[in-house]
């Protein structure tokens, strides 16, 4: 209890740093999952076992849209009704998330396993690394839906106040992962299969410690019988908050296909593999600025739902200036010393002299990037999804999308080149998208004003002392 009530005494520099710091060190951990096993099979097993695995990612990225379909959908609202200091309706969205996650680890599970061939060959599987794509999901696919609960599990316990623990619960996962990956590929020999079970059984052992937080009575927030039953209001909200990120991982993968084929026609195969070590520099930066996002979330969640509009003011513009920051750094190092970036990732002088206009276009708005991330989580914790969902695919699909058609035809009738156009393309979607979340956050400013009073989002029939 005494670490919610933090949330609303504490300064927020010092709440900011408490809970963004595990948030950007668990974003990181994350990553570790994608590369590992590729690392242990292109080591152990060879090239079509890594070409397997590359088949699957698309279908992991999937799971991983949701879980944070439900985990970050729910780990908002509760944040906001602990601000209202209501825990039972802060245990009743536990366990009603917990129903979600079942019913989508389900249906996704089921699916798998029914449609996995044509869903590989969709993905691009080869007669050659089918087999290994196979093997690889059919171990795999019960461990990707303990992914999703161990996303949304990790994600309330943040939003409960425990930030570190959520960190130490991925960090461990994470080494386990990579010791098992040792044992079972280079010790066993296992193949992909060991690197499946790798993962499997690592994030099985952190939803496990997840779920033993919520049943410890120390805990603030616990499983109560009275929270497993279903309400629809509850998952229409969390389900409304979670949309945003959730579409915005599909967005990304649809976008980069789109991206990825106007740099073929434009600049062959060397356009995409410098625009993959570029869009790798960028994700860094995106990524920094994702985990003090999570860490903003909790604290501007209960602030928003405690009515304490000044703190809340303070949590957004604090968080703000230290995301544009981050991007005016990111952006300044591109701009400077692309060459020495790039040489961290190739030595191929063809990829970098394609991947130095592109570091420098790609990067260049990156402060206005870290502009309209923030906005978009911003909205997201303080329960406004449409504002959230618009903020978050503004830039990634109603600008970029014809943008990268359109400016290369405009860059070419110039007298220019149609590879510059499509650069030019992402840096104009970059504006774009900041001018449109720029003119959202104005139309919001009423929550940062004393006395505004965030809406209700139960039933009046659930309102009351038990509640």
């Amino acid at each position: 209890m005494d670490n919610i009530r933090e949330l609303e005494t504490k300064s927020i520099g010092s709440l900011l740093l408490t809970y963004a710091l595990p948030a950007v060190i668990t974003q990181v951990v994350a990553s570790v999952y994608n590369i590992v096993d590729r690392v242990f099979l292109g080591q152990y097993v060879g090239a079509l076992a890594i070409a397997g695995l590359a088949i699957t990612m698309p279908i992991m990225n999937i799971i991983h849209a949701l879980g944070s379909l439900v985990g970050v959908g729910a780990s908002s609202r509760m944040s906001i009704v602990l601000g209202r200091k209501d825990v039972r309706w802060a245990e009743k969205i536990l366990g009603n998330s917990m129903l979600l996650t079942f019913f989508f680890g389900f249906l996704f599970v089921t699916g798998g396993y029914i449609f996995m061939d044509n869903i590989l060959h969709l993905f691009g599987a080869s007669d050659d690394t089918i087999s290994y794509a196979r093997e690889y999901m059919q171990i795999v696919l019960p461990g990707m839906f303990l992914t999703t609960m161990t996303f949304n599990l990790t994600g309330l316990i943040r939003a409960s106040g425990y930030p570190t623990k959520s960190m130490w619960i991925m960090a461990g996962g994470a080494i386990l992962n990579i010791g098992l990956d040792a044992l079972f590929i280079s010790v066993f020999r296992w193949g992909i299969a060991g690197a499946a079970w790798a993962t499997t059984i690592s994030m099985a052992s952190t939803a496990v410690v997840a779920i033993l937080h919520f049943v410890n009575p120390k805990s603030f927030i616990r499983f109560q019988r009275h929270a497993w039953a279903p309400k629809l209001y509850i998952f229409r909200n969390v389900l409304l908050i979670g949309m945003s990120p959730f579409l915005m991982n599909f967005a990304a993968s649809f976008v980069v296909a789109l991206l990825n084929r106007q740099l073929i026609l434009y600049g062959g195969d060397l356009a995409v593999g410098a625009y993959g070590i570029v869009n790798t520099y960028a994700s860094f930066l995106v990524m920094f600025i994702l985990g003090l996002c999570q860490g903003m979330q909790p604290i501007a969640g209960y602030n928003y739902g405690a009515g304490h509009s000044q703190r809340l003011k303070e949590v957004f513009t604090l968080t703000m200036k230290v995301s544009v920051l981050t991007g005016t750094i990111g952006a300044v190092l591109a701009l400077a010393i692309p060459g020495i970036i790039l040489r961290a990732f190739t030595d191929d002088m063809a990829l970098i002299d394609i991947g130095i206009p592109a570091m420098r276009y790609l990067n260049v708005m990156m402060p206005l990037i870290g502009f309209t991330i923030t906005n978009s989580q911003f909205f997201q914790s303080i329960d406004k999804p449409w504002i959230a969902i618009t903020t978050s695919l503004s830039r990634q699909v109603v600008f970029l999308i014809p943008m990268i058609y359109l400016v290369p035809m405009i860059v070419i009738h110039l007298g220019g080149k149609g590879l510059t156009g499509v650069w030019s393309s992402c840096m104009v979607s970059d504006v774009l998208g900041a001018v449109l979340a720029a003119i959202l956050l104005w139309s919001q400013l009423k929550v940062f004003r004393p006395g505004y009073v965030a809406p209700e989002r139960k039933p009046r029939k659930e309102h009351g002392p038990k509640e």
